[in-house]
């Protein structure tokens, strides 16, 4: 499923350009003062900092950069938590988000949020390419470099957020195809002092974040010649593109210099991580703690290589990044002109069809691949919402319901379920997609696509108060803070509350309150929810169930 608008850019421009512009002035002024050392960690307390990086993310959301799908976000997710987990600091909480702009680009923020966008894949041959890229910014986080980072913004007299999410939505426009507008370019000059402190300062730890990013990647299982593999590729396409030096540049590039020494010195580390990895299988039968001739491999998750994900994903993420579906269409068709398409590649072309609306073709085609890799779950999930899709009601559910029964807690699996569900639209369909989601309840509160689901199951169902209750948590999750307090607040005057759901809406309230207030305090508004221009209810469930065909 994925649940995408249009890039609104404007939302963002519009409110960043006027506080970045004004804080340059203050900036520029204290541009000339010492750096008498680092206090990262003092200044922003981790909550904070992963308060400001929840933040970021929904407001990305809202000006339509993210691209949320199941089962993208599940492969991302394992890609990064085994990053994270084979860290220096593996207490440390991450969150990985997939953009749709297909730009070469990925960035970390505060509290260990970090995206990657769509082109990054596109342009790799390999998952251990973009694990050398996850761990390189993984290693951002752990080392601090992006802490460091927000007290120069508060240095500077920019507010945190802003600094944050302008710097994002300049580097995204970098190198991209955009002509801009006035806007825009208010943006880009009232960033330019952060800017250019950002960039300096991350000249000076890159090689810091290589070195501790590749080590990462071999304990994680990766192959550490992955990193330097895309490094060349990425100076491959500056040397080959065309136009003046910052238009073939990939935004990456603009904020990660890559060199001929940072390549040079990522291919040594790697060989010398492997000359190093273990390969021996050690007995240990003498240790009492252990079974009588257990025996432990040394190699550890480096035996655990590629989750085998990496193509359907890739292709996945070439249809959702398209422009239109027949320009995914037709792109399949250049290649296949070009050789024949694998299966991989096969998949994104039935995908492609069942975007755009032929569904019988996408059916038969992602059966012919699920038949070859009758193991792979992604596979029998795309077939069975592909089935539904297609009108073979009663073998989608067969398939989902097997599936269900073995793995009730898979993401992907639950959700995708669910989606199917509710297109049905019926009362029966609803309480079951209901029933489907329960399982997730508890570990789904920052979960945007869980929220809407179960917003749209419950509205369905008959249970307004959850689906309101849900659709506020959806408002939050997507930057909408000011509208899900005003749902909320409409869901109390309802006389026919219990005195649980009025407990659990006046606790959401208090909670959500906070971030509203915080996010005034940066100058970010929702002049809807002062209209009164709301998204709630059963029309908000209608346009949510429409932008969720690619479910």
């Amino acid at each position: 499923m994925e649940i995408r608008v249009p890039p609104r850019p404007s939302f963002l421009a519009a409110t960043l350009a006027g506080a970045l512009v004004c804080a340059s002035a203050a900036a520029a002024q204290d541009s000339k003062l010492p750096d008498i050392g680092s206090s990262a960690g003092t200044v922003l307390s981790p909550a904070k900092q992963a308060e400001y990086g929840a933040m970021t993310l929904a407001q990305l959301r809202h000006a339509g950069y993210v691209l949320d799908d199941p089962l993208l976000g599940g492969w991302l997710d394992e890609v990064g938590q085994r990053l994270g987990g084979a860290s220096d600091k593996p207490q440390q909480s991450f969150t990985f988000f997939m953009l749709g702009d297909r730009q070469i680009n990925a960035f970390a923020t505060l509290g260990g949020y970090i995206a990657m966008n769509a082109g990054l894949v596109l342009a790799a041959d390999r998952e251990d390419e973009v694990a050398g890229v996850l761990s390189h910014e993984v290693a951002h986080v752990t080392q601090q470099h992006v802490l460091r980072g927000a007290e120069r913004a508060q240095r500077d007299s920019l507010p945190i957020l802003l600094a944050m999410l302008g710097t994002i939505v300049a580097a995204q426009k970098a190198g991209g195809n955009s002509s801009g507008n006035a806007t825009s370019a208010a943006v880009l000059g009232g960033l330019g002092l952060l800017q250019q402190r950002q960039i300096d300062y991350t000249r000076d730890n890159e090689s810091e974040a290589d070195r501790i990013g590749i080590r990462a990647m071999a304990r994680g299982g990766y192959d550490p010649e992955g990193m330097a593999e895309f490094f060349e590729k990425l100076q491959s396409m500056v040397r080959t593109n065309q136009g003046d030096e910052r238009s073939r540049t990939p935004g990456y590039l603009q904020t990660h210099p890559i060199t001929l020494t940072r390549i040079s010195e990522a291919r040594e580390r790697a060989v010398s991580l492997e000359k190093a990895a273990p390969t021996a299988i050690l007995r240990v039968a003498n240790n009492p703690l252990l079974p009588t001739g257990m025996q432990i491999s040394t190699s550890g998750a480096r035996a655990r290589g590629e989750t085998g994900d990496f193509g359907w994903a890739r292709e996945r993420l070439r249809v959702l990044s398209a422009n239109t579906p027949a320009q995914a269409i037709r792109e399949y068709q250049q290649m296949q002109a070009q050789q024949p398409l694998d299966d991989a590649q096969r998949y994104g072309l039935a995908f492609a069809q069942q975007q755009a609306g032929q569904f019988t073709d996408a059916m038969r085609g992602i059966a012919v691949v699920q038949a070859a890799h009758p193991d792979s779950m992604w596979l029998k999930i795309s077939l069975g919402v592909a089935e539904a899709k297609a009108g073979r009601i009663a073998d989608a559910d067969r398939r989902f319901e097997g599936m269900l029964a073995g793995r009730p807690t898979h993401r992907a699996l639950v959700l995708s379920y669910a989606q199917v569900l509710a297109e049905r639209n019926t009362p029966a369909a609803g309480t079951r997609a209901v029933a489907v989601l329960r399982p997730l309840l508890g570990t789904a509160a920052d979960d945007l696509l869980f929220q809407q689901a179960y917003a749209r199951a419950n509205e369905i169902s008959g249970d307004d108060v959850r689906a309101g209750e849900a659709w506020a948590e959806a408002a939050y999750l997507n930057g909408r803070p000011e509208q899900a307090l005003v749902q909320l607040n409409n869901l109390k005057k309802r006389e026919t509350l219990d005195y649980y759901a009025r407990s659990r809406i006046d606790a959401r309230i208090a909670a959500i309150t906070p971030t509203v207030l915080e996010l005034r305090r940066q100058g970010i508004r929702d002049e809807d929810a002062t209209r009164g221009k709301l998204q709630f209810g059963v029309s908000a469930g209608q346009r949510a169930s429409e932008r969720a065909s690619a479910w």
